[in-house]
Formats: C-alpha cells, sequence, structure tokens
C-alpha cells in the first residue's frame, strides 16, 4: 500500500524499514531533513511537507513530540488535513492528551475525513522484534481497514473504542510504567543496602514473579547505563505529567505517579535527567546513603 510517515523519531526509524521490508511504499517528512537520509536509502520517499505526504498516500501515520506538534502536522496549512485525499485514513500514533485527540478526530470529520488515534505500547528494542501492541480508537470500519498494515508495525493489536480511547489507555500503560520500574529500582536499591549484590539482585528480581518485559530489557540499565537512553527522564516526564493532568480533570486518583514525577524531579535536579529514567536508582542509591 502507498503509506504516509511524519516524524522520523527514534520509533520511526525502526517502524518503517519493518513497513518497507513488508511491501509498502513509504513516503516520509521530518521537520529536520537530514534524519531522512537513512531512511530514503533504504527506499523510502521523501516529501516537502506533511500535506506532499498525505497526497501520496492512503494511510498517513505521525508519531511527534507533543499535542503542539501532532497539531501542527495534522491542522497547519502544510498539513495532513490539506492533503488527504477522500477515503484516506490519518493516524496519529503520539502519547498526547485523549482530548486533544478528539479535537484532532473532530477537525477532520467536519472535512468528511477519518483520523484514528494509534499510539503503540513498546519501544524500539520491542518493535525490532516484532513484539511491538498498537492501540486504536475512533470508527470501528476505518480501523478493519488499516488493521493489516498495524500487524505489520507488531503482532499485537487491539480496537479500544471511540475516539481518544486508545490514547487514553497509551496514558494509563505508560503510568504503569514508569510507576513499574521505579519500585524495581526501588526494590534493588533495598535489597542491596541490605547486603545483597546489586547484580545478584536484579538477577533474582528478572527471574521472580514481578517480572515483566520492560523490567526484562531495562532492568539490566541499573547495571550498565547506556549511552543512548531508550526514553531520559525529560521524555518520560513528559508522559507523567500528562497522565498526573488527565486524572486530575476527571478526578482520577493516582497518588503513585504522584511520588514517581517526585523521584524524577529529583533526577533533574541532580542534573541526571539525559540518561534512561531507570536512573531514578541513583537517586535511591544516594538517598540510602551510596556514593
Amino acid at each position: 500500500m502507498k503509506l504516509g510517515w511524519i516524524g522520523l523519531g527514534d520509533m520511526g526509524y525502526v517502524i518503517i524499514p519493518r513497513l518497507l521490508a513488508a511491501g509498502h511504499e513509504v513516503t516520509g517528512w521530518n521537520r529536520t531533513k537530514s534524519k531522512a537520509d537513512e531512511l530514503v536509502a533504504q527506499g523510502m520517499v521523501w516529501a516537502d511537507t506533511p500535506r506532499q505526504v498525505a497526497a501520496a498516500s492512503e494511510f498517513v501515520f505521525s508519531m511527534v513530540t507533543d499535542a503542539n506538534a501532532v497539531s501542527a502536522v495534522a491542522l497547519g496549512d502544510d498539513g495532513v488535513i490539506s492533503g488527504l485525499p477522500r477515503g484516506g485514513i490519518y493516524l496519529d500514533m503520539s502519547t498526547i492528551d485523549p482530548q486533544v485527540s478528539r479535537e484532532t478526530a473532530a477537525a477532520f470529520a467536519e472535512r468528511g475525513l477519518t483520523m484514528l488515534d494509534a499510539p503503540v505500547s513498546g519501544s524500539p528494542i520491542t518493535i525490532a522484534a516484532g513484539s511491538a501492541s498498537t492501540m486504536v480508537g475512533g470508527d470501528r470500519a476505518a480501523y478493519e481497514r488499516v488493521e493489516p498494515v498495524l500487524y505489520d508495525v507488531g503482532s499485537k493489536v487491539s480496537y479500544i473504542g471511540p475516539s481518544g480511547t486508545a490514547v487514553q489507555m497509551k496514558v494509563a500503560i505508560n503510568l504503569t510504567l514508569i510507576v513499574e520500574m521505579i519500585v524495581f529500582c526501588e526494590s534493588v536499591s533495598l535489597a542491596e543496602k541490605g547486603g545483597v549484590d546489586r547484580a545478584v539482585a536484579v538477577d533474582a528480581m528478572l527471574k521472580s514473579v514481578v517480572a515483566s518485559p520492560v523490567m526484562g530489557y531495562r532492568g539490566p540499565f541499573i547495571l550498565d547505563m547506556p549511552d543512548k537512553p531508550l526514553a531520559d527522564v525529560t521524555l518520560q516526564q513528559k508522559d507523567m505529567v500528562l497522565a498526573l493532568e488527565v486524572a486530575r480533570r476527571q478526578g482520577s486518583a493516582a497518588p503513585l505517579g504522584a511520588v514517581a514525577n517526585e523521584l524524577l524531579n529529583a533526577c533533574r535536579g541532580l542534573g541526571i535527567d539525559h540518561r534512561d529514567f531507570v536512573t531514578v536508582f541513583d537517586v535511591y542509591h544516594m538517598l540510602s546513603g551510596g556514593r
């Protein structure tokens, strides 16, 4: 199929080759054109604007940093909404406020066009392994049209409900991910303080009943922090702040999320927010008297 892709961050860099390998034609755009060079060499076609991407595509995907970026690429003068052909479908995979996602979908509907929210739960590691999960909100018939392509992104695809519900689910999942990894750090710190070797503690946790996929590939970062984070503190805190704002607005209690956010604040205060957010372990280590 003719697909469009907007936003060539770390996730896009892993997803687009999968789409090309599945036989799709992919036209892409990114604010910084130089980021497209490697993907163009692999077969992606460059377009100068999101509008041009949409005009060349049956389905258009975007994965950008925040709600402001989504509004710009979707609704701007040279946005997707200006180029998407009748019958085309726009899927936003960004993690943004569900309310903004619904408002954007409504703007497309006013033009007789279709937008789906379709966030991905995973990381470049899980996408490369083909095990990422895509969740979709919006028109069910449109979802059924794009579903086969979504299986080229990852092996797990779910229809969640009306517009905004998929990104609502993604916000909830990210809250769990952050809290889960922070309590993992807390537990390893507790074990180490009591005399257990740190590497032994990490290994035991990953073999225990509490182990999870995200712990499996991120837990070892406590022992060997990668030079390039999967998601640094700043990026991960963006998702936590979003979860807390959604919780505040709808009257949902999120006390564990609030505590986790304070630990991310501590990382920023220590100047280690450029690292993967599992560096929260270093906060616990210092609080426990370590150096």
